[in-house]
């Protein structure tokens, strides 16, 4: 599960990471007043204004309709409404959002933290995620702050530092501090790195995370270290041990389908294709896009409706597959084996007839326990539905119905 950055800082915050101070708004007025208590409190006079959104590249992204960037400088508290009105209830496009972009509901007024002091501000790269070749959390770091990580890894690769945590034993002092000393610090600045990577250390493990990236860690002009923004990725199969955490869940953020089918207890993830496809177990769903892009198709989702399979969950499945316009072709592929083929063919057949108008071709390839008899169901059932029992068959069946 996303988060947004506001909501990433205050779970660091718990734990005791430093983080730069801000105040969340969803109008000008309040985002105003946000400026005006941050000043009382820090006494900062230039106001970042950044659009919370789930995706990177706000800084370089720009709003659709008033072509502000989705990250930026107020220096005056004057300032601050104006700004907020270029951003908020904007469609900000970043590299990542495509070019559908994402509605900004929320920004965040955040103190200015690139003062003047006795040395010059450093930004740094620093992230904590499981490295599944190793089965070990890894820290990753770089003096290379501020840039995609992507294109440090790319064209600079000796630039990430990466430190990998044992089980067994947990993050190690030496291990903080080679990565600090790997980072070019000293005196405060080296000790402040080191507490700094602790704290988010024990706020990875203590929420369950599958990811922490702070991009950029600023070294503060007097040697102070920050975590500028935040990007935390919750593990789904976690939350029900943190209620509080779930509770940060924005659907206005997600796809709508992709909501309604977890609804459904779907696992549903849609993508850019022609040909839906509805299947029993993640390997199989992989097997069968496989299976559509040999057949001249492209996936338009990936649908798992999981080893229990009834007339509901079909049924489910169908009304959000039908819900994307580019759909030109349904492929269901279902390996009985705790489910019986002839109970998906009996849903399969009730889903149809309950939705009625469906004018896309449907193929039914049904394998394993009473597989003969759901083919059966299928081309008995006088709809226009046509089963298949290999793969090649079906792959065929596909080819027909998209050319």
């Amino acid at each position: 599960m996303n988060i947004h950055e506001y909501q990433a800082k205050s779970i660091l915050k718990n734990y005791g990471v430093n983080v730069q101070r801000g105040i969340v708004a969803d109008n000008a007025d309040k985002a105003h007043t946000a400026a005006k208590e941050l000043h009382a409190e820090t006494g900062t006079s230039w106001y970042v204004i950044k659009a919370q959104i789930h995706a990177g590249g706000r800084g370089k992204g720009k709003i659709r309709e008033t072509g502000s960037n989705g990250v930026v400088l107020a220096k005056s508290l004057a300032e601050v409404p104006e700004k907020v009105k270029n951003i908020l209830g904007g469609t900000l496009v970043t590299h990542q959002t495509g070019e559908e972009g994402k509605r900004v509901n929320k920004v965040l007024i955040a103190e200015d933290v690139y003062y003047p002091g006795d040395s010059e501000p450093k930004e740094f790269y620093l992230s904590i995620l499981l490295d599944r070749g190793t089965s070990q959390n890894v820290i990753m770091a770089s003096t290379e702050g501020g840039m995609d990580i992507e294109d440090v890894a790319a064209n600079t690769p000796e630039k990430i530092i990466k430190e990998w945590i044992d089980p067994a034993v947990g993050l190690q002092g030496f291990q903080a501090r080679k990565i600090a000393f790997a980072l070019g610090l000293s005196g405060n600045a080296f000790k402040e790195m080191v507490k700094f990577i602790f704290s988010l250390y024990k706020a990875y493990e203590g929420t369950d995370a599958s990811m922490f990236e702070i991009n950029p860690v600023l070294k503060t002009s007097d040697d102070r270290i920050l975590a500028v923004d935040a990007k935390v990725n919750l593990d789904d199969n976690s939350l029900f041990r943190h209620k509080d955490l779930a509770e940060m869940r924005d659907l206005s953020e997600e796809d709508p389908l992709e909501v309604e089918a977890g609804k459904s207890g779907l696992n549903y993830v849609k993508l850019d294709g022609n040909v839906g496809c509805m299947v029993n177990g993640a390997g199989l769903a992989m097997a069968t896009m496989d299976i559509i892009k040999l057949s001249g198709g492209e996936p338009a989702n990936f649908l798992d409706v999981g080893g229990g399979a009834n007339a509901e969950t079909v049924e489910a499945g169908f009304r959000i597959i039908l819900k994307d316009p580019h759909v030109k072709a349904i492929l269901i592929n279902i390996f009985g084996g705790i489910v019986r083929c002839d109970r998906v063919a009996n849903g399969v057949v009730e889903a149809y007839k309950k939705i009625g108008d469906i004018n896309v071709p449907i193929i039914v390839r049904l394998q394993g326990t009473n597989a003969e008899e759901g083919a059966r169901i299928i081309e008995e059932s006088g709809l226009k539905v046509s089963s298949a029992i290999v793969l090649k068959d079906a792959a065929e069946k596909v080819k027909e119905a998209i050319s």
